[in-house]
């Protein structure tokens, strides 16, 4: 996944709104969002080559999103699939600051990362490049493959147009209009992480549009104070025409 944006106790009456891409191969097989079979506690898409999941949430209420960090030197394909991350912090009881406790002891063996992770109650950021997690107090944040909040056009381009959009809950189309913003940034803007120009320029807009590789889904969640939580979640082709749709309701904690 190459951005998330979470707000997180600021809005009046929902204490977290996610609004999130995933980036990836077309050819890479994938479920779309529903409860899972063998965890029916957790809804989430599924990445169907390593088992796990990019953004997930659970009925208690935890969720976890994940990006890859772009420029890391990388530990190769024999590392472990940093989507079971997500699913462990999806299945697990322990409270936040010990699953960044947990994180910092096992970061080490995947390939960069950043982890926004939320007990329920309180929510923080893993990010591998530093090797350490911190809780994040009430806030409008952005993360996509470089640190959080690190202002890259896309991440400060989306932050902004999501403030005008959360006037607009529960309606969404707002927010799906910024996840679906294909402009991509100038020249003199595109952050350097190691690959060419031209990938640069391809992944420097919100929604990535080519044949090989893109925005495959899009995903907004809204949680009430009370637990009342809407999970919606758009899948998309190559061409960048939508393929799915899937949009599920139910009470955290109940």
């Amino acid at each position: 996944m190459c951005l998330i944006l979470v707000v997180w106790r600021v809005h009046p009456v929902y204490r977290c709104v996610i609004a999130a891409n995933r980036d990836e191969f077309h050819q890479r097989p994938t479920a779309p969002a529903r409860w899972w079979t063998d965890k029916p506690d957790i809804l989430g898409g599924r990445d169907l080559l390593a088992n796990g999941t990019w953004l997930g949430l659970s009925r208690s209420g935890r969720f976890a999103a994940l990006t890859n960090f772009r420029g890391a030197a990388s530990r190769g394909p024999t590392a472990p699939s940093r989507g079971e991350l997500v699913t462990r912090m999806l299945d697990s009881r322990r409270p936040l600051h010990e699953e960044l406790a947990q994180l910092a002891q096992v970061g080490g063996r995947y390939n960069g990362f950043n982890l926004v992770v939320s007990d329920g109650e309180k929510l923080g950021i893993y990010e591998s490049e530093r090797g350490v997690g911190r809780e994040l107090g009430p806030g409008v944040y952005g993360l996509s493959n470089h640190l959080l909040d690190t202002p890259w056009p896309k991440v400060h381009r989306a932050k902004s147009r999501l403030m005008n959009a959360l006037g607009e809950l529960p309606r969404t189309a707002s927010i799906l209009d910024l996840l679906r913003d294909d402009q991509p940034a100038a020249d003199e803007d595109l952050p350097r992480t190691g690959v060419s120009l031209e990938w640069e320029r391809l992944l420097s807009s919100a929604f990535v549009r080519s044949a090989d590789y893109g925005t495959r889904c899009s995903t907004v969640v809204c949680m009430r104070a009370d637990g009342a939580t809407r999970f919606e979640e758009w899948s998309w082709a190559a061409d960048g025409g939508e393929s799915g749709r899937q949009s599920v309701q139910f009470t955290a904690g109940a």
